[in-house]
């Protein structure tokens, strides 16, 4: 079957099933929605950076970014910083009480900490998102923001795409198509703006559009990069057509803190 009739597919079908979660979802079942996403990109970013006989790791890893997630939906962000904070000491003291510290400690070390920030904490807005004020409107905005970047940046990248964005981690990419992920995403943020969440207003969905489509692609560029440092073309292939749930993610990881904190810091709805 045909790569990009599988990833349509595979739209079609997720789609529907998205929309129920989030529009008829309780507050628990989207937060417990967005905690097996967090666990299945985890255990495709453990895949990618641990040895298989580094189960004390991954575990530290999948439990780390989940109890993250279960601060943030209390919906206080203090608990969910401290639940953040506190977890550097714990891991830092199983790490110099383990016998078998060799001289990848350090890394290993380092890589719990990288994947719990770069998943857990970023993905875990989502539900911050969800519990805050229109919450259920502010996810779809997110949602329209991604894919429009996405859809925009792929189809001009892919043919009109001619001067390269950053070669070294992605070939794929061109400067066109990130040009036209911006402006993409920017007109359909005005659009959603129009219709859903007119108490925003233009201006500000135009600035959200902007900003959103670069913490998107920098997301996009930043999940490239830890698949080029440990030589993975897919991070997984749970998703036909998609490859993996981190492929599919990587646009959220930093859009999603994004308009969380444009939300809070400068609008009032």
């Amino acid at each position: 079957m045909n790569a990009h009739f599988k990833r349509w597919l595979t739209a079609f079908i997720a789609v529907p099933l998205l929309i129920l979660i989030i529009g008829y979802g309780s507050e628990l079942i989207f937060a417990l929605f967005i905690a097996a996403v967090i666990t299945a990109g985890i255990i495709e970013y453990n895949t990618m950076v641990f040895e298989k006989d580094r189960r004390t790791e991954r575990c530290l890893t999948v439990v780390i970014a989940l109890l993250i997630a279960a601060s943030a939906f209390t919906g206080d962000r203090s608990f969910m910083m401290a639940t953040v904070t506190l977890s550097i000491p714990a891991v830092l003291a199983m790490r110099l009480l383990r016998t078998d510290s060799g001289g990848s400690s350090l890394k290993n070390t380092a890589n719990i900490f990288f994947g719990v920030l770069f998943i857990g904490v970023t993905m875990s807005h989502f539900i911050l998102i969800r519990m805050d004020g229109c919450g259920i409107t502010w996810i779809f905005f997110l949602i329209v923001m991604a894919f429009s970047s996405d859809v925009a940046a792929y189809y001009v990248g892919r043919f009109m795409g001619r001067r390269k964005l950053l070669p070294s981690v992605s070939a794929g990419k061109t400067v066109e198509g990130a040009a036209a992920g911006i402006i993409g995403c920017m007109m359909a943020c005005v659009i959603f703006e129009a219709l859903f969440l007119p108490g925003m207003g233009a201006g500000h969905a135009a600035a959200m559009g902007f900003l959103g489509s670069i913490f998107g692609q920098l997301g996009d560029l930043s999940e490239s990069a830890v698949k080029r440092t440990f030589n993975v073309k897919d991070s997984g292939f749970l998703i036909p057509g998609h490859g993996g749930i981190l492929d599919r993610l990587d646009s959220f990881i930093f859009m999603a803190p994004f308009v969380y904190y444009y939300k809070q810091f400068f609008l009032i709805i």
